[in-house]
Parts: C-alpha cells; sequence; structure tokens
C-alpha cells in the first residue's frame, strides 16, 4: 500500500473521529439563559437599549474567527502565489 493511500486513509478516518466525537460530547443548550432574555425584553420595552447592545456584542464576537480564516487565507494565497512565480509556473 502506498503511502499516499494511508495518509488518504488516516485523514478520513480522523475527520469521521473527530466528526462523531463532536456530535457525541454535544449537550442540549438553550439559545440564552431565561435570566438574560427576561432582562433584555423588559429592559427593551421600557425604551433601554440593552438588548441592542447584547445582539451588537454577539455580532463582535462571531465576527472575529471570520475575520482570523480570512486573514489565514490571505496569507496562504499571497505566499503560494509568490512561491509560483519564483518557479516561473503560470498561477
Amino acid at each position: 500500500m502506498s503511502l499516499k493511500k494511508i495518509r488518504k486513509k488516516f485523514y478520513i478516518l480522523s475527520f469521521c473521529l473527530s466528526i462523531a466525537f463532536t456530535f457525541q460530547v454535544s449537550t442540549p443548550v438553550e439559545a440564552q439563559c431565561p435570566m438574560c432574555r427576561m432582562s433584555a425584553e423588559s429592559n427593551l420595552k421600557n425604551g433601554g437599549s440593552e438588548g441592542k447592545g447584547l445582539n451588537s456584542g454577539i455580532l463582535y464576537l462571531l465576527s472575529l474567527p471570520y475575520f482570523l480564516i480570512g486573514g489565514i487565507g490571505y496569507v496562504w494565497y499571497r505566499n503560494k502565489k509568490k512561491s509560483a512565480i519564483e518557479e516561473g509556473a503560470p498561477y
């Protein structure tokens, strides 16, 4: 058996095991804790902006992984393109 086939099987097995463990370990969760939800709803009813601040904070926290992955992808693309140009291969 060639080394490429062994690597491919290893990657497939690793992927399947990681997916299996991810779904096995997951626990049921609620969207928000009841106290936070009730507090935000009552504040919005009274004219406050606490709920809007919570939503903005959630969006802020969710944006970081996308920026990190995008930055890593850009650096990878730039380095790949630079090495292809140095080798003289069309990219």
